[in-house]
């Protein structure tokens, strides 16, 4: 049951948000002008004809008297009207949207003794987000969260902090910044094109603690998810100091949830054709390598076929294949992984991956049938795999059986 306007002001203090800054009345058709200020409909109309042409709010002369509806801020008020009562309650008689006002104010804050009390405001914003509600998503949008946060992270200055401060502030604000990806506008993630952002994105990576790779990490995955972030993932991906310590978070054998978000941020990085070079370059090919090796481990295993689809996409470059084949473990790490029984997704990819090096490489078919691969190869044809995985295999014995009668004969 919808609540009406007067029902609704009766049971609950109208945020301040809400109000329309003329009426001071809870707005019921909301509109934005050029200015970015908003107003009931009604009310900016009845000043305008009133021959009032400046912004209520800021007193700017409006040049364009038009305005446009504020759908967002609507679709907010409506489920304040819908669901106020019940955040009344759970937020102990503090509504919702003024709370994260609260904190959002005391993260503005240039105040640099009260860090203990932006750490408590981080917390509380730990909390909320990990209660999801499409109510508290709408305010954490329209608050600008995330902006905050990222600007608080790649833009604070530690000069004024001790150096454990500081690294306890950014730990924290990145875990939140992680948890709001999923529900916010991901717009904001566009600072990081900036370069001392970005300056300060890679000091973080190359300095910072097991917690703060990790979300750093995950930011990279979700720089991809969305069209209006494409360049900041290729900026991230063409640096190549940055690509390098991803690298060396799985070469260092860093704890399994690390070591997943590297894979991830390496796939995410990836899926931009601009960014291969500089992931080959980087040292991705060995960095994969190293990690499907021990995928014995329960946990690396499930995402050892999301790292050799990366390297399938990497393999369109001759340096890629050149990577692999010169690596010194790459291709018998690889003729290991042809029998999985376990995982057939990664005994599809280590066919294919094997199929591609060993038609322009003497060297590694060489390798590869020296470390097994032939008897690899008919013990998977004669399992349970799927008809796709067995089609590859028998091209892939093809071809080699093919290559050493020609090899032979020369």
């Amino acid at each position: 049951m919808i609540l009406s306007m007067n029902e609704a002001q009766t049971e609950l203090t109208i945020p301040h948000l809400f109000r329309c800054p003329i009426s001071l009345d809870l707005l019921e058709d909301p509109v934005t002008l050029t200015t970015g200020q908003t107003y009931d409909r009604s009310s900016i109309e009845k000043w305008i004809s009133a021959g009032n042409f400046t912004c209520p709010v800021t007193m700017q002369k409006l040049h364009d008297l038009s305005f446009v509806p504020n759908h967002t801020l609507r679709h907010l008020i409506n489920q304040w009207l819908q669901l106020g009562s019940q955040f009344h309650h759970s937020c102990n008689n503090n509504n919702t949207i003024d709370y994260l006002a609260t904190i959002k104010h005391t993260l503005e804050s240039h105040d640099s003794s009260s860090l203990e009390t932006k750490l408590k405001a981080l917390e509380k914003i730990s909390v909320l987000s990990d209660e999801y509600c499409s109510f508290r998503k709408s305010c954490f949008q329209q608050l600008s969260f995330l902006a905050l946060l990222l600007e608080l992270v790649f833009g604070l200055s530690d000069s004024h902090l001790s150096e454990n401060c500081y690294m306890e502030f950014v730990e924290l604000a990145l875990s939140c910044i992680v948890k709001l990806l999923p529900i916010v506008n991901l717009e904001p993630l566009n600072i990081i094109k900036d370069e001392s952002k970005l300056k300060k994105f890679i000091f973080l990576f190359e300095k910072g603690t097991i917690s703060m790779k990790t979300s750093l990490c995950l930011v990279i995955d979700y720089s991809t998810t969305a069209s209006q972030t494409e360049e900041v993932c290729e900026i991230l991906g063409n640096s190549q100091k940055l690509v390098h310590e991803i690298v060396q978070v799985i070469v260092n054998k860093s704890s399994d949830n690390l070591s997943e978000a590297a894979v991830k941020a390496l796939s995410a990085l990836c899926s931009l054709e601009s960014n291969k070079e500089s992931l080959v370059k980087g040292g991705a090919i060995d960095g994969i390598i190293r990690y499907i090796s021990r995928c014995d481990n329960t946990r690396q295993k499930n995402l050892a076929p999301l790292a050799m689809a990366t390297m399938m996409k990497l393999l369109v470059l001759e340096s890629g294949k050149e990577a692999l084949v010169n690596h010194v473990n790459g291709i018998e790490t690889l003729v290991k992984m042809v029998f999985k029984v376990c995982n057939q997704e990664c005994s599809e990819s280590a066919v294919g991956i094997l199929s591609i090096v060993c038609s322009d490489f003497g060297s590694a078919r060489e390798v590869a049938i020296g470390a097994g691969v032939l008897s690899q190869l008919l013990f998977l044809l004669q399992s349970q795999c799927g008809t796709k995985t067995k089609t590859k295999a028998r091209m892939l014995l093809k071809l080699l059986r093919s290559k050493w009668s020609e090899e032979s004969m020369h």
